[in-house]
């Protein structure tokens, strides 16, 4: 029987040779690593609490060498920051939410599904207080392109209290960057070792020296994304096998006696729906999606292509008077920015944007992309998306991960360069490297990363390679040809009839905006004789963290909130009793304004 690995923290275990066979999948390609979190190091916070999470970096005692209790907290942090409001004014703890001490155990080993070439983590959090007379495990991807503990603040915080058990996966993506100029990469733990010395999340093959850095997401060859329901249903399964291992006298735990509830936000809520839409064990007991990345062949749009639409079209729409009040679409000074003007003239004299003045260029291109289904309030709120330059940093990856390109033939020219202080290209500092699989993001920039090429000599030196990465969308070449055939490998199933279902979406929400993704979605599930539950929540957008940004918070709702109101709902209606709905109406929420969230404010009952 393969090695159990353990760290547990000052307390006996049993011998790996006293694990049952039937705890260890067959999906699994390392050993387990069990940890112990008690005593100031929860499962929630890793001891932080909730003024914890919100503040300033976890420390790291040597920053050259952090340990995985450092690196861990560090990361569980990262996620909390990355996707809850936790800002004065957003009501996190007050109104809505909460981040109690939870000890217990973690679970954590590498799998593979069929077919791809590098593993995706799996993660289980054990509470001590585990409800036995309520056996639930809940199922959460993480969101974007984080790593496992990307759903944390959302499944962690809503099930570890209850007494629930959380599966994580990092569907293949996560902050496992692999550095060419060491040639390491990122162990189960955590920590840093070169190729050879350990099994990593993520070892690409073999390059120079100079070759940047490579991402798990962008650079496998394995287009994570159509995997993406696969790593839900794998995950749930390690759930289950470790809950027999925590639990041996309640084993075996199944499907049949344990309610099973995936729940993920934005790409973790289409990892979700393409679960059920692959569960033809019955594993799951209902679903709840948050502003999914959701795809239907027919039915709305993929992200690659309304996302490189946005990076061309959406700088000069912005310059148009009905944008003027729109938090970031307007320079510090209030005047339009300089870069989004020229995006104007530029696409003029190429002749792909009529009016000789900025205001009717400006118009037309709003026109051009009201006429492909965006609506104002997707616009007003893309502003944010396009200010900070992320439509060209989210299509310049994926181009690469639908590619199944490596590090050295990214799509359009680009490359991913560590770069020192000044923006100068430079080996990574030691001690930002050391510490990435806790603070990336999952894509850069950032962490010492920096996003390169795709340029040009111009006026408006981004277009040309956008213009590059639009054509991988519709174009004819052999490279667009494999794009769209991994584009179209990510598509979403028909989920069984009889699951509870609910999708959960911001109208404002500029980056999956719901013309393209959820409406779509669950109007093909009407048609098709499913009854999903659906929020299109008012004044809610894509980023809950976004809303401690003064001004932009003012205008919105948090998402979260409804998230958690809907899983209390699930929990009703599999351990109360409470009939499942087939329609609820949409809570009237009212945007937050300059004052703090009130429970008022969200509408909800």
């Amino acid at each position: 029987m393969p090695l159990l690995a353990l760290t547990l923290a000052g307390c006996a275990v049993s011998s790996p040779r006293q694990e049952p066979e039937m705890s260890r999948p067959d999906f699994l390609v390392s050993d387990v690593r069990v940890t112990v979190h008690r005593d100031h190091d929860d499962l929630l916070s890793a001891g932080l609490g909730l003024a914890g999470l919100a503040g300033s970096p976890s420390p790291i005692a040597e920053p050259l060498h952090p340990t995985p209790d450092e690196l861990r907290r560090r990361a569980i942090q990262t996620s909390w920051k990355g996707i809850a409001d936790l800002g004065p004014l957003g009501g996190y703890g007050t109104v809505y939410g909460a981040v109690p001490d939870v000890p217990g155990r973690e679970f954590q080993a590498f799998a593979r599904v069929p077919g791809a070439s590098q593993p995706h983590r799996v993660l289980l959090q054990v509470p001590d207080a585990f409800d036995a007379a309520h056996r639930c495990l809940v199922v959460a991807p993480s969101s974007g392109s984080r790593g496992v503990y990307g759903a944390i603040s959302l499944a962690g915080a809503w099930g570890l209290p209850k007494g629930c058990a959380v599966a994580y996966t990092d569907k293949g993506t996560g902050a496992g960057y692999f550095d060419y100029a060491d040639d390491s990469g990122v162990q189960l733990d955590g920590t840093r070792a070169k190729r050879g010395e350990a099994m990593l999340e993520f070892e690409p093959g073999p390059a120079s020296a100079d070759a940047g850095i490579a991402v798990k997401q962008m650079h496998s060859g394995d287009n994570p994304e159509a995997d993406w329901g696969r790593d839900v249903i794998q995950a749930a399964q390690f759930g289950l096998a470790m809950l027999d291992r925590a639990f041996p006298e309640q084993a075996p735990f199944a499907a049949q006696n344990t309610k099973i509830i995936a729940t993920g936000l934005s790409n973790g809520g289409g990892a979700v729906l393409q679960a059920a839409g692959l569960d033809d064990d019955h594993l799951f007991a209902g679903v709840v999606a948050l502003e999914p990345n959701v795809y239907v062949p027919g039915h709305g749009r993929p992200m690659y292509d309304y996302a490189t639409e946005a990076a061309i079209w959406l700088p000069c729409a912005l310059t148009t008077p009905r944008f003027a009040s729109v938090p970031f679409a307007r320079a510090p000074d209030g005047n339009i920015p300089p870069a989004y003007a020229q995006r104007c003239g530029t696409l003029h004299v190429q002749g792909r944007l009529s009016g000789d003045t900025l205001s009717a260029q400006g118009e037309a291109a709003y026109e051009q992309l009201r006429a492909h289904g965006w609506t104002d309030e997707a616009i007003a709120t893309a502003a944010s998306t396009t200010a900070f330059d992320l439509w060209r940093v989210i299509v310049a990856g994926y181009a690469s991960s639908y590619a199944r390109t490596g590090a050295t033939d990214m799509p359009c020219g680009f490359r991913y360069v560590t770069i020192d202080k000044d923006n100068h290209p430079a080996p990574a500092d030691p001690a930002t490297r050391a510490a990435w699989w806790a603070d990336g993001s999952g894509i850069p920039p950032g962490n010492g990363i920096a996003l390169r090429g795709g340029m040009d000599h111009s006026d408006d030196p981004t277009l040309a390679g956008l213009d590059c990465l639009r054509q991988l969308w519709t174009g004819d070449t052999a490279r667009a040809q494999a794009v769209r055939a991994s584009v179209a490998a990510t598509a979403t199933r028909l989920p069984r009839a009889d699951l509870p279902l609910w999708v959960l979406h911001g109208a404002s929400d500029g980056l999956l905006p719901t013309a393209f993704t959820s409406e779509p979605y669950v109007a093909w599930l009407r048609s098709e004789g499913r009854a999903p539950l659906y929020w299109r929540v008012p004044y809610a957008q894509h980023f809950d963290a976004f809303l401690a940004v003064p001004g932009f918070g003012a205008a919105h709702v948090p998402l979260m909130p409804y998230g958690y109101a809907a899983l209390d709902r699930l929990w009703s209606h599999l351990f109360e009793g409470t009939p499942w709905p087939r329609e609820l109406p949409t809570p009237a929420a009212q945007p937050r304004g300059e004052t703090a969230l009130s429970r008022q404010m969200l509408g909800l009952p």
